[in-house]
């Protein structure tokens, strides 16, 4: 059972790696550092939209609209480690 938790929890540090590159990623093509016109570029926030997207739109409908400032990635990272405290704190029953 132990093996159990550690996949699990595997899986919350990947998909808090990947919700952290979607953020710093956004920043960067919105501060023009890099350009969606870069095919590999493209590529990647192209993968990423579709991974998270799905999530992120969910978060939205419930989330009251801010006008330009979106909080679903801090919604959904905030989720994760909430999951990963709950997960640890009854690391107990896995035993």
């Amino acid at each position: 059972m132990t093996s159990i938790l550690q996949i699990l929890l595997l899986i919350l540090d990947i998909a808090q790696w990947i919700i952290l590159a979607h953020i710093i990623m956004s920043w960067l093509i919105n501060f023009q550092v890099l350009n969606l016109r870069q095919p590999l570029v493209a590529q990647i926030w192209d993968g990423l939209s579709r991974l998270l997207e799905p999530i992120y739109s969910r978060v939205r409908s419930v989330l009251p609209n801010l006008g330009g400032i979106d909080l679903a990635p801090l919604v959904v990272l905030l989720g994760v480690y909430a999951i990963r405290i709950v997960l640890i704190n009854n690391a107990a029953a896995f035993y």
